[in-house]
């Protein structure tokens, strides 16, 4: 898949790079501005258990 997308950018090995480049960080501005914030609510990361009976240090 990479080698396809490099092969399919316009340009000299330093563009492809630059290109390449610039679309990472949009995908990564992507995620983390939209997907991830949508993701939030429902992964179960906030369902914390303790259990207070076990006898350890309080």
């Amino acid at each position: 898949m990479y080698g396809w997308i490099w092969r399919h950018l316009p340009g000299n090995a330093w563009m492809r790079a630059l290109i390449s480049l610039v679309l990472v960080l949009a995908i990564v501005f992507v995620l983390f501005q939209y997907v991830f914030p949508w993701a939030e609510p429902l992964l179960p990361f906030n369902d914390v258990t303790v259990d207070e009976g076990m006898g350890g240090p309080r």
